[in-house]
């Protein structure tokens, strides 16, 4: 008997080895995460697992993925100090509760996170370098109730999950402050240069003013830049909770198209809105969806022909619904549409029709995504772009 346990122990020790390397693996904290809590459920025997990230500076702990997940909650913020998971973090300790539903710390919005009633938990802190990034949950044993020994390798998992989280973190800071600073070059030295041309004692009053209005122009740049900056860290840090609501499409696309439509015609274009009648009431956040649509449209606008065509538009599809933006413009070589939603992305040549700082489309991406949607881009060169945005039954 004891030889077994010792050869189940080894099994146990063995397998978590190989789920540490497969961590080790991957900078992608998407990628990771979903692997971790994976690994949680296979090693626990659990119903469900979930993780939690926790921001020491903010001292806020925000829900993050699960393997059943509403990506709508993502970035659910868990209060710390009246919640299962905040005693965690507080304590840096791991705890057994098998009857969830009658402890007074239980946070029931987890579970509609989840989309699952959580009955039993087993949850361990997530510490690296003595500093406390989360919590990992395994939730409703199958088969009776946590033991030690889930506990035992859950709290392993967490030490090697804690490290590889840390390390991805530091690598998608590292990656996209590197891209922001080596953006801000060309405006910088922009504007060094109009300020060096200012003080010269030969320069005209008349270009004096267009080199005034360069450094206004490339201020709005820079502005411009760091607000999409925060906002795609934001995005991409999953501290950034929806807003959650019940609205009407065809309110939405309304209120984009009031919004939009005039600069359309400044630029002398054909503005279009088509709704189809009878879709559904959204439930999402209708600020970040009117801010993805805004930013389409913009582009659209910014990037046409005079005499051109813009198409706002909205229409069921199975198992969802459709919004889509159309116009007649410039379009976009079929090479650059695979790097159309990286950060900092634009197409070469692009900065001659309008100014940019290559993150509204990546900013979009991230938005549509938050809510369980899809978009997708269809463009020739010449002959204008169409953006399509899935939204999933899920989200309506």
């Amino acid at each position: 008997m004891p030889k077994k346990s010792s050869t189940h122990d080894l099994e146990r020790f063995q397998k978590i080895i190989s789920i540490s390397r497969d961590l080790a693996s991957t900078l992608d904290l998407d990628i990771l995460l979903k692997r971790i809590i994976c690994a949680a459920v296979e090693l626990t025997g659990a119903e469900a697992a979930s993780i939690l990230l926790y921001d020491e500076r903010m001292a806020q702990l925000n829900f993050q993925v699960a393997t059943n997940f509403d990506p709508k909650m993502r970035g659910l913020e868990v209060p710390v100090e009246s919640s299962i998971a905040g005693w965690i973090v507080t304590n840096r300790s791991p705890i057994i509760i098998n009857d969830t539903q009658n402890d007074e710390r239980h946070f029931g919005k987890i579970s509609q996170a989840i989309g699952l009633t959580t009955q039993s938990l087993l949850g361990v802190p997530l510490i690296a370098k003595d500093k406390v990034s989360g919590v990992l949950e395994a939730i409703n044993k199958q088969g009776g109730e946590f033991t030690d020994e889930d506990q035992e390798s859950l709290m392993a998992l967490g030490s090697h999950a804690a490290i590889a989280i840390e390390n991805s973190r530091l690598f998608q800071q590292y990656d996209l402050i590197a891209e922001f600073v080596h953006e801000l070059r060309t405006p910088l030295a922009s504007l060094r240069t109009a300020t060096h041309l200012l003080t010269h004692p030969k320069v005209t009053d008349e270009r004096r003013a267009e080199i005034s209005e360069s450094i206004e122009n490339e201020a709005i740049r820079l502005a411009n830049m760091s607000s999409d900056f925060l906002n795609i860290a934001r995005l991409e840090s999953g501290r950034n909770q929806l807003n959650m609501g019940q609205f009407e499409v065809h309110a939405l696309l309304q209120s984009v198209a009031d919004l939009t439509e005039s600069l359309a015609r400044q630029k002398e274009l054909q503005f279009e809105l088509e709704i189809e009648a009878g879709l559904p009431t959204i439930s999402g956040d209708r600020d970040k969806l009117h801010q993805a649509l805004v930013n389409l449209l913009s582009n659209a606008i910014k990037y046409n022909k005079p005499g051109g065509r813009v198409l706002l538009k909205a229409d069921s599809a199975p198992g969802g619904v459709h919004l889509l933006v159309s116009d007649t413009g410039i379009g976009i070589p079929e090479k650059y549409i695979w790097q159309l939603f990286g950060k900092f992305f634009r197409v070469p040549g692009s900065e001659k029709h309008a100014q940019g700082t290559g993150l509204g489309l990546s900013i979009v991406k991230r938005i549509v995504e938050s809510h369980g949607g899809k978009i997708s881009v269809e463009s020739e060169s010449g002959r204008g772009s169409t953006f399509k945005i899935f939204l999933p039954e899920s989200s309506i």
